[in-house]
């Protein structure tokens, strides 16, 4: 059994279209906005996975690994097109030795068999070429030792899911190989229990006729919004995902429940996963027309009203992140099969931002 990574993490080795004596080959299509010289549409145009930087993408220019209809490219500024199907032979996979750190961790939980951390925004799951280092994976290797299952891959120690750089909050990690196989095998089914607390733009709300005519929204009972779309590689910018329809993408479904809405302008929600996607609630917030507070990717251009809000509409503006936190965790233990529920305190950021929120509310008139 493989390990299934979940919730904002999903691997789509999709865009690694063939092998050869040399290594992979990434193909790309570059956008319908891409830039017009050929390492600045590169760059946002392969996948974020590919961890290729664009300086990396220079030197493979220039090295002659970066081609067009079978004729190489080696001028960093050459002309582009949209649409155009560019090819990048990235050589022999090279090892990336992962080393331990000693970075301090939030430790929630622990036995022999697993342990829980409580990961602050900013800390990288796994290494990549792009971030060898100061990894939450660094981390645990320094911390556990050789206590740490190895299922997953030299790369990814004892992780069977994880969360966003920037996003907060609670994840679980394997010491034990039968650790892993059961944490691997409940992920799949979906039985692990993940909830979200996170800041949205506006109020969603089920009066809304634009959120009640928007496809795959429905509502159940107590206030709970279902959002059931599929979801794939954005077609123009690769390091997004988008919303879909089948038989593109994989199935997707997400819970929201506004605890606090301030004035029509932001809103607390409970988010809360039946399935596991890359940014899932972060897209799917965003397709529901409330994406969250500091979401650089998908929060869009929206601002509060200082005359509503006051000085919470700035502090939103300001907000560095994603306003998500992965407040609690359930799941069964896989050795002794004991239930485990987990919760976390929203961080310190998200904690101020919420505050900030209910004074200017509470300047207005009251929590709308």
């Amino acid at each position: 059994m493989t390990s299934s990574y979940s919730d904002d993490d999903d691997i789509q080795a999709d865009d690694i279209l063939a092998d050869d004596r040399n290594g992979a080959v990434l193909e790309v299509t570059l956008g319908d906005d891409a830039a017009s010289r050929l390492d600045k549409a590169l760059s946002a145009a392969v996948p974020e996975e590919a961890a290729l930087s664009r300086s990396r993408l220079a030197k493979l220019i220039e090295a002659g690994a970066v081609s067009r209809g079978g004729v190489v490219v080696t001028d960093q500024k050459a002309k582009t097109a949209p649409g155009e199907v560019w090819q990048i032979a990235l050589g022999p996979a090279v090892a990336v030795e992962t080393l331990p750190e000693d970075i301090p961790l939030t430790i929630v939980w622990e036995d022999d068999d697993l342990i829980v951390i409580d990961k602050p925004a900013g800390m990288v799951v796994h290494p990549a070429p792009g971030t060898p280092s100061g990894t939450l994976v660094n981390a645990l290797l320094h911390y556990c030792g050789d206590r740490i299952s190895g299922i997953g891959g030299e790369r990814r120690p004892g992780i069977v899911h994880r969360i966003d750089k920037e996003t907060s909050g609670l994840i679980v990690a394997a010491k034990s190989d039968r650790a892993h196989h059961g944490l691997a095998a409940q992920f799949e089914a979906h039985s692990v229990t993940r909830h979200y607390l996170a800041i949205c733009n506006g109020v969603p709300e089920g009066s809304d006729p634009r959120l009640r005519g928007t496809r795959g929204i429905s509502f159940e009972a107590g206030g709970v919004i279902r959002v059931a779309t599929n979801l794939a590689r954005h077609r123009t910018d690769r390091q997004k995902q988008a919303v879909t329809w089948p038989p593109e993408g994989r199935h997707a479904v997400t819970r929201a429940h506004v605890v606090e809405g301030f004035h029509g302008q932001a809103a607390l929600i409970d988010c809360w996963l039946e399935t596991g996607r890359t940014h899932q609630i972060r897209v799917h917030m965003a397709w529901a027309g409330h994406g969250l507070i500091g979401d650089p990717t998908y929060g869009g251009r929206r601002k509060l009203s200082e005359k509503i809000l006051g000085e919470a509409a700035q502090a939103a503006a300001d907000f560095p992140r994603q306003a998500l936190h992965a407040a609690s965790l359930g799941f069964t233990h896989p050795v002794t099969g004991e239930r485990l529920e987990f919760t976390s305190e929203l961080p310190a950021d998200m904690a101020a931002l919420l505050e900030a929120m209910r004074r200017g509310s509470g300047a207005a008139g009251g929590a709308g």
